[in-house]
């Protein structure tokens, strides 16, 4: 190995490393939301899923997942047979082959597995409030080890949707769009929070307790997603990649500033108020609608496909509580409906891209997640059940499920 070629892999294996860190973060941005989005009495529960799914999805994805969706030899390319582990590390010989690797294995499985933990946790805002823990938990084994990597083999595995050509660069779909029918499936068989709709079916806001906590974890999750979108260039070590880097972290930032501000004019619009919820939604739709594609769109596009998401998801979160979806972060719109969004927008700027692709990608993860989860959410309701009782929901999951408070009042000390 030359000393060029070996500064390269370990600079691409660097970068590798810092993007997955970043995305890690983003757990702590996806709990704080949470955390400010659901009532105090909720607090508690709601922190130990994000940290326990977190841990959940590494142990998951390392012993079967990540093998699987980036299997040695697939089947087939709709199924990538069963596997296990990780396999060994690059060595110094390795890189005198032809198709050397340009960074250490270890590193893609690091990026790799901090992503699956991102889909789970969209799962765990839009049941929140009225699931059982341990029901939610066993949720989160099945879907880490299994759902999400079979659809992540199909796409970015070398399965059939990469053979039809459908593109997804850093996953509005692969990632944001599987998260959410999952949890779309959960809210189905879960049901609203008590007292979230009346019986003529008018909404009533239930609002979250600490929205300082939800707009750090807003500003969190933004500066996370620059290692989500700029770590999938997978690597920095040449001139078109470092300005390929560029790129995608300006148009990143560009479209979550468009979403901001075009939730706040919608909601502006619908409500007469500037809803400070629906901005925090706004720079995470625009965030996930660029998601799919930031590489191509020139910073003003990328705004303005932000901006699109923006609006999209204050009118998606406004029609499913018409339809008494209860989703109490609006991860659903967020990551569902404006992930769609951000996959029907790729072939507006990227020429390798068409739409019939991408709508075939579109229908085979939410087909495949929606449906196994929805099984998945079943069986559990069966065997164990799935949600709190009334006099549980009243009272909170964090005593219940957790038995602690977050805000504790005072604390009685003989």
């Amino acid at each position: 190995m030359d000393q060029i070629t070996e500064l390269s892999y370990a600079l691409d294996t660097f970068y590798f490393l810092v993007s997955g860190a970043l995305v890690m973060w983003m757990a702590a941005g996806f709990a704080m939301l949470e955390a400010g989005l659901v009532r105090a009495k909720n607090t508690t529960e709601i922190l130990t899923k994000n940290v326990s799914l977190f841990a959940i999805a590494c142990i998951m994805y390392l012993i079967c997942g990540y093998a699987m969706m980036y299997p040695a030899e697939a089947v087939n390319e709709y199924w990538p047979g069963l596997s296990f582990a990780l396999g060994a590390e690059h060595t110094a010989a390795d890189m005198s082959a032809e198709d050397a690797p340009y960074y250490a294995s270890r590193s893609d499985f690091f990026f790799q597995v901090v992503f699956v933990a991102t889909a789970m946790s969209i799962v765990s805002g839009a049941v929140a409030e009225r699931m059982k823990l341990w029901a939610f938990l066993y949720f989160a084994v099945v879907f880490t080890a299994f759902i999400y990597p079979i659809q992540g083999f199909w796409k970015w595995g070398g399965g059939f949707l990469q053979t039809a050509g459908f593109q997804d660069f850093a996953g509005s779909g692969v990632v944001h769009l599987c998260g959410a029918s999952a949890a779309f499936a959960g809210v189905l068989i879960l049901g609203a929070r008590k007292g979230k709709y009346d019986a003529n079916g008018r909404v009533r806001p239930i609002p979250g307790a600490n929205l300082p906590l939800a707009t750090l974890g807003t500003f969190i999750l933004w500066l996370g997603w620059f290692g989500f979108n700029g770590g999938s260039q997978l690597k920095l070590a040449s001139f078109s990649d470092a300005n390929a880097v560029a790129n995608i972290f300006v148009n990143t930032n560009m479209a979550a500033a468009g979403g901001v501000l075009a939730a706040l004019l919608a909601a502006r619009t619908l409500f007469k108020k500037a809803d400070l919820t629906m901005a925090l939604n706004g720079a995470l739709a625009g965030l996930v609608a660029i998601t799919a594609e930031p590489l191509t769109p020139t910073p003003l596009m990328a705004t303005v496909i932000g901006g699109a998401g923006g609006i999209l998801v204050v009118i998606a979160i406004v029609v499913l509580d018409k339809l008494r979806v209860d989703d109490p972060v609006g991860a659903i719109s967020v990551h569902g409906i404006v992930g769609i969004w951000g996959l029907i927008a790729v072939p507006f700027t990227n020429s390798d891209a068409n739409m019939s692709a991408q709508l075939l990608g579109i229908a085979v993860i939410f087909g495949w997640t929606f449906v196994t989860s929805l099984m998945l959410w079943t069986m559990l309701d069966g065997i164990m059940g799935i949600r709190v009782t009334e006099e549980e929901e009243y009272e909170g999951v964090d005593l219940s499920e957790c038995g602690m408070e977050a805000y504790p009042e005072f604390t009685q000390v003989k």
